[in-house]
C-alpha cells in the first residue's frame, strides 16, 4: 500500500469517528478515545471479513441482513483478547451503529 493510501485510509476512518462520536447518545460522546475508535473499526471489518458479509449478496432490494449484537459481542470478545480493554457490548452496539449508518449516507450521497 503507498503513502497515499494509507493517508486516505486514515481520513476515511477520522470521518468516520467523527461521524459515529456525533450520533452516540451523550454519555458515550466523550467515554472513548480516538486509538479505541480505530481499534473498534479495525475490529468491525475484520468480523465483515471473517464473517462473508462483504461477498453477500443482497435480497430483492439490495439489503443484507447484518447482526449488529454479533458484531459488538464480537468486539468486545476481542478487546477482551487482546488487552485492549473490557467493553460492553451494549455500549459497543452504538458504535458498530454509527459506523453502519456512515457507509449508509456514503451510498446515498453516491447515488
Amino acid at each position: 500500500m503507498q503513502n497515499d493510501e494509507f493517508i486516505k485510509e486514515d481520513l476515511d476512518d477520522e470521518k468516520t469517528i467523527e461521524f459515529i462520536r456525533q450520533r452516540l447518545p451523550q454519555d458515550l460522546k466523550e467515554k472513548f478515545s480516538d486509538d479505541e475508535f480505530y481499534f473498534f473499526l479495525d475490529t468491525i471489518y475484520e468480523y465483515y471479513e471473517k464473517s462473508g458479509i462483504f461477498e453477500s449478496q443482497g435480497d430483492a432490494d439490495g439489503y443484507i441482513d447484518i447482526d449488529i449484537d454479533a458484531i459488538a459481542n464480537f468486539v468486545a470478545k476481542e478487546a477482551k483478547k487482546n488487552d485492549i480493554g473490557e467493553y460492553d457490548p451494549e455500549e459497543l452496539f452504538f458504535i458498530v451503529e454509527g459506523e453502519l449508518a456512515y457507509f449508509g449516507a456514503i451510498d446515498d450521497e453516491e447515488e
